[in-house]
Order: C-alpha cells, then sequence, then structure tokens
C-alpha cells in the first residue's frame, strides 16, 4: 500500500508541482516563449499512455508495468533537473508524463485485483486522499523551490523535478520488494491500431487545449488540430468495434449504463475539478495579491475536504455497498460551492470566505471521484480490470484539460471588458482621479505597467494581450488597481457560475446512475460455481 500510494503520490504531485515553478524556470533557461510547451508535453504523454498501461496491465500484469512506470518517471524527473533548454525541458516532461500515465491509473487497478470489494472502497478513499493533498500541496511546494536561488548548491527550481528522485526510488524499492502478484500473462494480441488512432486523436486536441488561447480558438493550426483530432477520433471508434475483445478499450464495456455514465461523470468532473484547482488559486493571487505558496497553503482547506469526505465515502460503501448517493450529493455539493463562489467571491471578501467554500468543494470532489471509479470497476469482468479502471483515469484526465483550458480562457477573455467596465466607473470617483494625477505615483516604477495598461486601454482598447503578464499587480499602487482586480474578480465569478451550471447536468446524470448495490465480479463468478 505504502508504494502504491507514494506512486500515486508522484503522478498527482506532479500535475501541479511545476505550475507556479515554470516562469522562473523558463527566465533561468530564456525560454519564456516556450513554457506552454512543457506543461503540453506531460499533458499529452500522460494522458495518452493511460488506457494503454490498463490494457498492457490486463495482458502482461500489473506489477511489471507499475515498476516501469515508476523507472520511467524517475528518469524523466533526473532528466528535467538536469536541462540547460526549454526545449530538453520539453522531452524531459514528456518522458516523465510516460511514466505518470500509468502510476494512478495501476495503482487503483491493483487495489482492485487485490483488496476485496467490502475493503476496497476504503482503501480507495484513502489513496483518493492522497490525490488531494499532492495535487493542493503542488503549488506550494513549486513556489517554495522556485523562490530559492539555492537548495544544497542547486539552482532552487531543479528541485522541483529533483524532489521526485528519493520519492520515486523509495515507491521503486517498495513495490519491488513488497508487491507480489500472481503471474499474469494472456495470450492475445495488442492493438497497435487502436493505441495509433487515439494518439492521432488525442494529441492535437490536447494541444489545442493547452495552446489555444494563444493561436486563437478559430485560427487556422486550431481548425488543424480540430479536424485531425476527430479523424483520429472517429477512426479510434471504427477499429476498437472490429477489434472486439483485443481493443484497447473494449466498445462492449459501454453497453453497461453504470459503465457508460460513470465514464461521462469523470469527464464532467474532471471539468469542474480541475477548473476550480485553476481558478481559485487565481482569484487568490490576481485579487486578493497572494504568493503562489500563500494561495497554495490557504488551498489547504480544500484538501480536508476531499479527504474527509473521500474516507467518509470509502467506508460507507465498504459496509453498505450503496454507491449511487454519493455522486448525487457530491455534484449537489460542487454546484453548491460554485454558485456561492459565483456570487460572494469579490474584490474585498474576507480570505476565510474562500477557505471555507473550498471545503465543500472539496468535499464533493471526495463524494464523486472514488465512488465512480469503484462503479467502473465492479461493472467490467475481473479481466478487465485495468482497462476499467483506467478509463476512469482517462476520462478525468480529458475533463481536466479540457476544464483548465476552457475557464482559464473564459477568464482572461471576459477580464479585457470587466476591467475597462470597472474602470469606466473608477474615474468617476475623487479618490482614484486624485491618485492618477498625484506625480509621485506616476513616476513609481512599480506602477509603470499599470499606466502602460491604462494607455493601452485608452489608445488600442484593453486586450487578453495586456493582461498576459499580471506579476506587478500586486505591487502597485491600491487605489488604482482596485477595478482591475474587481474586473478579474466579476470574471472569475463568471466561470465559476458556468461550472455551477456544468455541475447541475452532473447531477441530472447521477439520477440516471442504476441504483444497484455494488457486487465483486471476482465473487459473482464464483457463486454459480458454488451454486
Amino acid at each position: 500500500m505504502v508504494g502504491l500510494m507514494l506512486g500515486m503520490f508522484l503522478a498527482s504531485l506532479d500535475q501541479t508541482i511545476v505550475s507556479t515553478a515554470i516562469y522562473t524556470v523558463a527566465n533561468d533557461l530564456d525560454g519564456l516563449s516556450l513554457q506552454a510547451w512543457a506543461t503540453t508535453a506531460y499533458l499529452i504523454t500522460s494522458t495518452v499512455s493511460t488506457p494503454l498501461y490498463g490494457k498492457l496491465s490486463d495482458i502482461f500484469g500489473r506489477r511489471p508495468l507499475y515498476i516501469a512506470a515508476i523507472a520511467i518517471f524517475l528518469a524523466g524527473s533526473i532528466f528535467a533537473g538536469s536541462v540547460h533548454a526549454m526545449s530538453e525541458l520539453a522531452v524531459a516532461r514528456g518522458i516523465q508524463g510516460l511514466g505518470a500515465g500509468g502510476l494512478m491509473a495501476l495503482a487503483l487497478a491493483i487495489i482492485g485485483d487485490i483488496v476485496p470489494l467490502s475493503d476496497r472502497a476504503k482503501y480507495q478513499g484513502y489513496f483518493m486522499s492522497v490525490f488531494g493533498v499532492s495535487s493542493v500541496l503542488g503549488p506550494v511546494v513549486g513556489g517554495a523551490f522556485a523562490g530559492a536561488d539555492q537548495i544544497l548548491w542547486i539552482t532552487g527550481w531543479r528541485w522541483v523535478f529533483y524532489v521526485n528522485v528519493p520519492v520515486a526510488i523509495a515507491a521503486l524499492v517498495t513495490v519491488f520488494l513488497f508487491l507480489h502478484l500472481p503471474a499474469h500473462h494472456t495470450r492475445q494480441r495488442i492493438d497497435y491500431f487502436g493505441a495509433a488512432a487515439i494518439t492521432v486523436g488525442l494529441v492535437p486536441l490536447l494541444l489545442v487545449a493547452e495552446q489555444g488561447r494563444g493561436w486563437g480558438w478559430a485560427s487556422a493550426n486550431s481548425i488543424v488540430c480540430y479536424a485531425i483530432g476527430a479523424v483520429g477520433l472517429a477512426a479510434f471508434v471504427v477499429i476498437e468495434k472490429f477489434a472486439g475483445d483485443y481493443a484497447l478499450i473494449p466498445l462492449r464495456l459501454f453497453k453497461s449504463a453504470q459503465f457508460s455514465l460513470s465514464a461521462l461523470l469523470n469527464f464532467i468532473i474532471g471539468i469542474g475539478m480541475f477548473g476550480a484547482i485553476a481558478m481559485l488559486p487565481m482569484y487568490l493571487q490576481l485579487v486578493k495579491g497572494l504568493t503562489p505558496t500563500q494561495a497554495g497553503l490557504l488551498m489547504i482547506t480544500f484538501t480536508v475536504g476531499i479527504m474527509s469526505a473521500s474516507i467518509t465515502a470509502g467506508r460507507t460503501i465498504s459496509a453498505t455497498g450503496t454507491f449511487k448517493i454519493f455522486p448525487m450529493i457530491g455534484t449537489l455539493l460542487l454546484a453548491g460551492a460554485a454558485t456561492t463562489m459565483g456570487f460572494v467571491l469579490t474584490v474585498d471578501t474576507p480570505l476565510w470566505v474562500p477557505a471555507v467554500v473550498a471545503v465543500f468543494f472539496g468535499m464533493g470532489l471526495g463524494c464523486c471521484m472514488q465512488p465512480l471509479v469503484l462503479a467502473m470497476q465492479t461493472s467490467v469482468p475481473p479481466k478487465d480490470m485495468g482497462v476499467g479502471t483506467s478509463t476512469a483515469a482517462f476520462f478525468r484526465s480529458m475533463g481536466g484539460a479540457v476544464g483548465t483550458a476552457v475557464f482559464i480562457s473564459m477568464l482572461f477573455s471576459l477580464a479585457a471588458d470587466k476591467i475597462s467596465s470597472a474602470m469606466k466607473d473608477a474615474v468617476n470617483q475623487a479618490d482614484f482621479i486624485k491618485t492618477m494625477r498625484d506625480p509621485a505615483v506616476a513616476a513609481d516604477p512599480v506602477n509603470k505597467p499599470l499606466f502602460d495598461l491604462f494607455k493601452g486601454g485608452t489608445s488600442g482598447g484593453l486586450g487578453t494581450d495586456n493582461l498576459n503578464d499580471t506579476s506587478w499587480l500586486s505591487k502597485a499602487n491600491s487605489i488604482l488597481t482596485h477595478p482591475i482586480k474587481d474586473g478579474f474578480s466579476q470574471s472569475v465569478d463568471a466561470v465559476m457560475l458556468t461550472a455551477a451550471g456544468l455541475m447541475v447536468v452532473a447531477f441530472l446524470i447521477t439520477l440516471a446512475l442504476p441504483n444497484v448495490k455494488l457486487r465483486d465480479p471476482k465473487a459473482a463468478l464464483k457463486e454459480p460455481a458454488a451454486a
């Protein structure tokens, strides 16, 4: 269990740890224009490799694939910490992603193999708690390392990657020594064509999800990506239909309402989850002026919510076998928390308010994530446990990519108009006019980006390009930045209300989930023989 948890900790920590350090890394490597590719490479390889690990582990066994995933992730981390160019970092992050794709899905699949259903929900609750803790811990740790010039004679930001090395080695040794699973090798064809088709389908779509805001969603690059992705996904469905049981993701699994609805819910909740993980820290930094580390520490309340709900849901499902009530409660909590954020988060809101709301957001996710994984695991035959588990992780990861891309783009698209409107109101206020005309304020170098923004707003219109760098916002004059922060706050509110509407849709989908008690497929197979 310790080895498996360490593996999951690695994968989920690395989804967020780089986010607060990437600007420091890019500046040090003279590659600011290429910094997005480091994130994109990790996202693409981790998402695309997840279903491959699931299928291959059903064929060759979980243990060798899990050890391989840790080893690949370890190699990628060592490479990433030693790079000297941004292009090298993108390659290293891609290697890390190849390992990360197997860590989370295989950990839960192994639990599904070795732990009976009566205890599995409880253990998976602990694993989801690890996921929640590491997802929130990432920005704190990343910000702390990026802010240090040197640690043990090594540049501070390099520890963002080197910190993985001792954890990965500990996981590798623990799994190698203590994870003993029955030897398993099922003779069957490997779906190479399906793997190629899903790669062709997903890579351009994930690429446009990460790069679309810079390219423009209707630009030539984006349209080409949409077209290639659509053709790839269509080819994947056709190939999987003809592949039958050998398929990477057998389409017969989707004949189960429990499996298909849970997969859809994982996708939608992934959108909401990563949207919130992106939006709330952005509000805390842009509007409230917190550092990335401070914002990450305040998000600990989110972790408390996800831990408590995951463990409670796991224990209850273990005792009763009933699971449907938890996604219902979870989506309602998510909708309620997002709605509350949409109405109460303003530029003057006390910090304790988002801290408290984050608890309920975390509880909503805790009630949804692992019950839906269990629902997918128990709706497939034992021989498809790896595919069932990896499909859950795959859909959640895809939802996360979509949610982060759409919500951040929506935020900055709305921000330009909201800030312009707030500025028009501000110029009628005496304090704002007096401060604006103060020669000392105009001469202060920390206010230069602010006055440049004002000039852009009066001459050429305030666009998203003016808002690409907001690092000066917390240092500039507070009276003059108030309308800008107000505009960002209103944009965050609109995004959260959109997320709330999406969670209401998710709640309606939970009503269609079969109201059944989860049963262990292995136990079900034994019953006829015993009879």
